[in-house]
């Protein structure tokens, strides 16, 4: 069984059914964790499971595989009084288990500057064969421009006749990701990106854990959709980096 295979029907089991006895069939005895929502170990995973309430359920958008890291994009609905879009990265280890999570959180907006929602546009995955080019690209554009704030080479990497946007606050296009960045700054909430610490690229997507500051210290999350060599689509999260996890791992 493949790592998205693995990923995929350990989560099915484990948030659609809320079974927590899959915890034994899928996860690590030395599972570690990096969300503020558990401690280490499969008991910790297992008690989360367990006391998910009755209108729990899991909206998944897509999965991307690289090696043995496999991320998920989708929607959590009964986890708080709102729903909350969600990354969730895995590792899965040699014998096929869940060894290591990560994962973002943000409030689902209901109404966005480009119209669309946080999740919705292409699921599948394509151009398999680009997948090290389209890495490349990505790592690239982290360096010179979010990481270095290069914003003269900007259409070097995106696509400037089509750049679909889904960050609630962002309009479509490059003009839209200038108007947004200009009204952040204003308040006091400049793009600051210091490290990407994880990238996850399977075909024509490409996504980027990266750590920075956007008025306080955040994580970012950034899913690129790559098509004939610029970047045309982006999803996000970003989310507060807490003083201090209750299991003391680190988000990274």
């Amino acid at each position: 069984m493949s790592s998205k295979d693995t990923v995929v029907k350990a989560a099915g089991e484990l948030f659609g059914d809320k079974d927590p006895s899959a915890v034994d069939r899928w996860v690590s005895a030395t599972y570690r964790q990096h969300s503020s929502l558990a401690a280490d170990g499969p008991d910790a995973l297992r008690q989360l499971v367990a006391g998910l309430p009755s209108g729990f359920r899991y909206e998944g958008a897509r999965v991307i595989a690289d090696k043995d890291l496999v991320a998920l994009h989708g929607t959590y609905y009964g986890f708080g009084p709102q729903p909350l879009v969600a990354f969730d990265l895995f590792r899965v280890d040699a014998d096929g288990r869940l060894a290591e999570h990560w994962d973002a959180l943000t409030p689902l907006v209901a109404e966005t500057a480009s119209g669309r929602s946080q999740t919705d546009g292409p699921t599948e995955v394509t151009d398999l064969d680009k997948t090290e080019a389209n890495r490349k690209l990505v790592l690239e554009f982290a360096e010179k421009v979010l990481k270095g704030a290069d914003y003269s080479v900007l259409t070097d990497y995106i696509s400037a006749d089509t750049y679909l946007q889904h960050n609630p606050e962002a309009a479509d296009g490059l003009d839209g990701f200038g108007a947004v960045a200009a009204k952040w700054a204003g308040q006091g909430k400049k793009l600051l990106y210091k490290t990407v610490h994880k990238v996850v690229a399977e075909g024509d997507f490409v996504l980027l854990q990266s750590e920075g500051e956007f008025g306080t210290p955040v994580a970012y999350w950034d899913l690129f959709r790559v098509a004939d060599g610029k970047i045309v689509e982006h999803w996000d999260v970003v989310a507060p980096v807490p003083d201090k996890l209750p299991h003391g791992n680190g988000l990274f």
